[in-house]
């Protein structure tokens, strides 16, 4: 089930065993020993640990980076941006974890005394992530959590077992005790038991539609929290603009990002009548030129999308593309002629692939923009302030960006609503998740 296989060959380059049921059950054993640890250590004691796992991703970038290339194929130089954003996370929490953990005084006007609220570890937590961004995923999971204090096991992607482990290592070498951070190669069926025992406490996902669905329901039979940040099909608004080619760099930078396999990439452009034309040559064009040349993550991401964008042409949609698809390798194109009841203006397209729509104006954008069963991110580019402000209040979506992309930061939370899940990671939010807001009410 774990193998590393290369996308640009399909060679499976090494297999890892999966987890027996003792080694899952040792793994929970051992995180919910060490959350005597995280109840124990004062935030400041967690937070130089964190600054030292930070310092670790910067030492050993080029490594954790070719990993990632290894197992997904990202291009290069995303890998090496990758392992820099967790090095920023990672430093990002141990910059302001006492800040955000501090006691919180409450004004009482029940009567006399005082009262805080006091945040604290619930203890072991559940953390299920993706393959498209194998080490940035774990960070902004575990950076917060492990600032509180919670003990964290982690069930990593079949296709990045070589980097889980990594992580598991630099976590180990930055001073966490055992069980504070541990990795294992489990099954869907064990999965499924370490939600239900009762030593977990919580549950975080990153990934498909499905999956949170299957997780969501099994941590509601056992009264768990969960946290899931799930699928997007996130739309890029063109309004109005004083420099389109500005405009289109933009979009395809959007659009690319990670090969175009991210939740939060700009995945349908919504662009006004008299923009469109213009819009759709340039971005056409700049598209196919700018692709990165990597594959997509396999054989089998590649030809779902194949499908995906056949049965899109099959409905009317007109595909503007100059490359080949094979193997794993799935060449950058563009879907016009779409309209909202397209059966693919309701997908996410996951790859190099984006989807355009002429909307006939601001109303009608939204319209577009916010028919959809995905609320993970948007983008808006006008020059009108006002307008800005009005759009981006309309839209239905977790995140609004206006005229810019690539503006995420440790700083700034992260998640989504509709069927692209809820919770928030990164930010204060981000460590507000999974805390337990004790009360601590003093008469005399």
């Amino acid at each position: 089930m774990y193998a590393v296989t290369d996308p640009a060959t399909a060679e499976v380059v090494a297999t890892y065993p999966t987890a027996t049921d003792a080694q899952v059950a040792a793994a929970v054993d051992a995180a919910h020993t060490a959350a005597a640890w995280g109840r124990a250590t004062s935030v400041t004691e967690r937070a130089a640990l964190l600054r030292r796992l930070g310092d670790l991703h910067a030492e050993r970038q080029d490594e954790l980076a070719a990993s990632i290339v290894r197992e997904m194929g990202k291009p290069p130089a995303e890998a090496e941006g990758e392992v820099g954003f967790c090095t920023e996370i990672y430093h990002y929490y141990a910059d302001h974890a006492e800040e955000f953990l501090a006691d919180e005084p409450l004004d009482v006007t029940s009567g006399p005394g005082g009262a805080v609220i006091r945040r604290g570890p619930v203890g072991v937590l559940l953390g299920i992530m993706p393959w498209n961004f194998p080490a940035y995923q774990v960070a902004r999971f575990a950076a917060p959590n492990l600032a509180i204090g919670n003990t964290v096991v982690l069930k990593h992607a079949p296709q990045c077992p070589a980097t889980a482990a990594l992580l598991e290592k630099l976590f180990a070498e930055a001073g966490f005790p055992a069980g504070a951070y541990v990795n294992v190669y489990a099954t869907n069926e064990q999965v499924a038991d370490v939600i239900a025992d009762p030593r977990v406490q919580g549950v975080s996902l990153t990934g498909s539609e499905r999956a949170g669905s299957a997780v969501a329901e099994i941590a509601g039979r056992h009264l768990k929290k969960v946290v899931l940040e799930l699928g997007g099909s996130d739309p890029f608004v063109v309004l109005s603009t004083d420099d389109l080619d500005a405009v289109v760099d933009s979009a395809v930078a959007a659009r690319l990002d990670n090969t175009g396999q991210a939740c939060n990439a700009a995945k349908r452009f919504v662009v006004v009548e008299e923009l469109y034309e213009r819009f759709v040559e340039k971005f056409t064009a700049r598209l196919l030129a700018g692709e990165t040349g990597a594959p997509l993550s396999s054989v089998a991401a590649a030809e779902n999308l194949g499908r995906q964008v056949d049965a899109a042409v099959a409905e009317g949609a007109t595909l503007h593309s100059t490359g080949r698809r094979h193997g794993a390798y799935f060449p950058a194109g563009v879907l016009t002629g779409l309209t909202t009841g397209h059966s693919a203006a309701r997908q996410e397209l996951f790859g190099p692939v984006a989807m355009v729509f002429a909307a006939a104006d601001e109303d009608d954008a939204l319209r577009i923009a916010n028919d959809t069963p995905y609320g993970l991110g948007s983008y808006v580019f006008t020059t009108d302030p006002a307008q800005a402000e009005r759009v981006a209040d309309r839209i239905e979506a977790g995140m609004v960006f206006v005229n810019g992309v690539g503006a995420e930061g440790a700083e700034l939370p992260f998640g989504g609503i509709k069927r692209s899940g809820f919770g928030r990671e990164l930010g204060r939010p981000g460590i507000e998740e999974f805390v337990n807001k004790k009360l601590i009410r003093t008469v005399a």
